[in-house]
């Protein structure tokens, strides 16, 4: 029998799966908003989208912007020089198209929200513009047919001859307030903020105006901000200005500014620092959208960026020292104008900078004014020229030994210099070969030998020197010896980072003879800058730095008690070296040895008292005077100067001091306030490093605070008073 297998079924059911009714419920609901969605899409397009297509057509986007603060401007121990005083501000924005009626209507609207003061610039035709503009039906009256049928604008300039003297005496003093008002909103560019009120704003005034910002279109609270100088005139003429809302572009930047996105009554720095780094320090300005209609009115703004500060300068002034060495020179000054012959003295000048970095540590200039008062004229140290005498002698030793006409061992015997027809040009301790001595470079500098210079251009020019013989040079000469000293700065922009820097002013006498003088600084002048430019190569063994005023950027400050992150670094910029072998430097550093500690060095008994010792270069140049008193132009006067720097084994200060038109040409005597000035500079600068060691001032935490607050807060405290 065979097995029969039988297929049983199976008794297990396959469960029916059932959508739970909440989820049905759901399901329902997303079908009833995607109806409505579907529905509301349809009525927009078919039903209601002409008309929204029209109110499109009507409206226009543009975009506003706003002015941030600047960033604010430390010296290199993080005292703040220049900061930033907040000021409530109520402003006003018109649009392109915005009616002059509409305008008179807000300002009416504001006058009785603000307070201010008749303007007392309203000038004649203020005032008839706004007698038309608030008596319209009256002016338009006594306009006869052919008047009125002129184009708008003649139209307009006879309602202007039409205002009588008693139409605008009839203006009461609401009037003339409601006109200052107009006045101001239309000193703006379309779309762009003015103030109506930016100083004296009470929180009421702001209260008021910001309750009624519905009624008052292109009118707005917000804050702006003023400049405050913490040390007053210290380095003013140097840290620079920036223009008021009114001033706004510089006339000669327009094109640049409106490239770079500025609008035209953007406050810009005018003037050297604040002008050389506007990039930096203005910032990204805050940026919204604002909707108008088709009459130009604005509908609707919202922000899109609400823009960042600028970035902080550090420089690298000390401040400290900047007004101890401005008060020398004013202590100096004094003893100079005490001394005869010093009508024409007005001015003096001390560069002293790090000559390994470049970076400037002092730049200080004062100028006596007519009224015998002391100004701040530290731009003079790049802007005005001056013969430095002996001062460059070191540059004409180098530029002997650059061109092979001499060699670092090279003797001559200082004589007087007599070529036929000529006077005899001499040293000043050898008038008539009395005192002929044998010297090498460092002796010719020691004691400041003229004769040296003369032989050294002579051999520089190829000129053979026979007595009362004629002197036959190549005028060539004067560029060849040119070159050699623009190698040290001398008659070269230096490349500080100020604008309007001089490069000096080149003799024009093509006479040959003049090479002479050339070679004892007495024919082309040169900058204070300059000379401490060449100082500084001197000082640090022959390689020309670019001298900065910057130290490093800085991000804002985000607390107002510390500065904020370092952003940028000044690296120290190389120009250019010296191309002697590093021997023939060390020959001239010795001759400045010797000038500030030789048995006769022309500087020796002046650095005696100073804690390290000195190294440097006396000048003293004939010259005529090119002052502001023209009466007495072209007089005989004497420059003095000295450049040096210390400690004279591995220097960390390098200086130039110049003292132009100290004293006539008449036999009055030298007071050497050059001489004071400089060792005067020397001793503030190490008994400041001396104090500070002491104090354990410390300027390289990672949390740097601002070290004069108390100071900041008082300069604007006053500013705001």
């Amino acid at each position: 029998m065979k097995n029969r297998f039988i297929k049983k079924p199976n008794k297990q059911k396959k469960k029916r799966q059932v959508i739970p009714l909440r989820l049905n419920i759901l399901f329902f609901v997303i079908f009833i908003l995607f109806s409505a969605l579907i529905l509301r899409l349809g009525v927009v397009q078919i039903v209601q989208g002409e008309t929204y297509k029209r109110q499109l057509e009507e409206t226009d986007d543009v975009s506003v912007t706003k002015n941030v603060p600047r960033g604010v401007i430390y010296d290199r121990n993080y005292n703040l020089l220049v900061g930033n005083s907040a000021v409530k501000s109520i402003t006003y924005a018109r649009s392109e198209k915005t009616p002059p009626s509409e305008m008179i209507s807000v300002a009416k609207k504001l006058d009785k929200l603000i307070t201010v003061t008749p303007d007392t610039k309203l000038t004649e035709r203020d005032l008839q513009d706004y007698w038309i503009l608030t008596h319209e039906k009256a002016s338009l009256a006594r306009l006869t047919k052919a008047e009125k049928n002129l184009d708008g604008a003649k139209a307009y300039k006879k309602q202007v001859e039409n205002v009588t003297k008693a139409d605008l005496d009839s203006l009461s003093s609401e009037d003339k307030r409601i006109a200052t008002i107009y006045k101001k909103m239309t000193a703006g560019y379309a779309l762009s903020q003015v103030a109506i009120k930016s100083k004296g704003v009470t929180d009421e005034e702001i209260a008021k105006v910001s309750e009624n910002l519905e009624s008052l279109p292109g009118v707005d609270t917000t804050t702006d901000w003023n400049r405050f100088y913490t040390y007053d005139e210290t380095l003013r003429s140097i840290l620079g200005s920036v223009s008021t809302e009114k001033q706004g572009i510089p006339s000669d930047k327009v094109d640049y500014y409106l490239a770079q996105g500025y609008s035209r009554n953007d406050r810009v720095g005018r003037s050297y620092l604040e002008a050389q780094y506007e990039s930096v320090l203005a910032g990204q300005k805050s940026k919204s959208n604002s909707v108008l209609d088709s009459n130009g009115n604005i509908v609707e703004t919202v922000e899109k960026y609400e823009g960042s500060k600028g970035k902080d300068l550090v420089l690298s002034v000390d401040v400290e020292f900047q007004k101890k060495v401005e008060e020398i020179l004013k202590n100096n000054m004094q003893i100079g104008k005490a001394s005869g012959g010093s009508d024409l003295f007005d001015r003096a000048f001390a560069v002293a900078m790090d000559p390994y970095t470049g970076q400037v540590l002092a730049l200080a200039g004062q100028k006596i004014n007519d009224k015998g008062e002391y100004e701040d004229y530290s731009l003079g140290n790049f802007t005005t020229a001056y013969n430095m005498g002996s001062a460059v002698k070191g540059a004409t030793v180098l530029a002997g030994i650059m061109s092979d006409a001499i060699t670092e061992n090279t003797v001559f015997v200082d004589q007087p210099i007599v070529f036929k027809g000529t006077e005899p040009k001499s040293s000043w301790f050898n008038r008539h070969g009395e005192r002929s001595l044998s010297l090498n470079p460092v002796g010719a500098l020691e004691i400041s030998s003229n004769s040296y210079m003369y032989q050294t251009a002579m051999k520089m020019a190829g000129a053979k020197y026979v007595y009362k013989g004629p002197f036959r040079a190549s005028p060539e000469t004067f560029n060849k010896m040119r070159y050699y000293y623009n190698q040290f700065g001398l008659g070269v922009k230096t490349g500080i980072d100020l604008p309007g820097e001089q490069v000096g002013f080149k003799g024009d006498d093509k006479t040959v003879g003049k090479i002479l003088d050339f070679a004892i600084g007495q024919y082309d002048s040169y900058t204070p800058l300059q000379l401490a430019q060449y100082g500084a190569t001197i000082a640090n063994g022959g390689y020309r730095i670019q001298p900065t005023m910057l130290k490093e950027i800085r991000d804002p400050s985000t607390n107002g008690d510390t500065v904020g992150k370092v952003a940028t670094e000044q690296e120290p910029k190389v120009l250019n070296q010296i191309g002697v072998p590093s021997s023939a430097i060390k020959e001239v550093q010795e001759g400045f040895y010797a000038v500030t500690h030789g048995g006769n060095g022309t500087g020796k008994g002046y650095f005696g008292d100073l804690p390290v010792s000195v190294a440097g270069k006396t000048g003293t140049a004939q010259a005529f005077y090119d002052g502001p008193k023209k009466e007495s132009a072209m007089a005989g006067v004497w420059n003095t100067t000295f450049v040096g720097y210390a400690p004279a084994e591995k220097p960390e200060i390098s200086i130039a001091v110049v003292v132009p038109w100290g004293y006539r040409d008449n036999g009055s005597s030298d007071p050497k306030i050059n001489m004071k000035i400089s060792a005067q500079i020397f001793k503030a600068y190490f008994d400041l490093k001396e104090e500070r060691a002491k104090a354990g001032k410390d300027t390289s935490k990672v949390d740097q605070p601002i070290n004069n607050k108390a100071a900041a807060a008082a300069a604007q405290t006053k500013l705001n008073d």
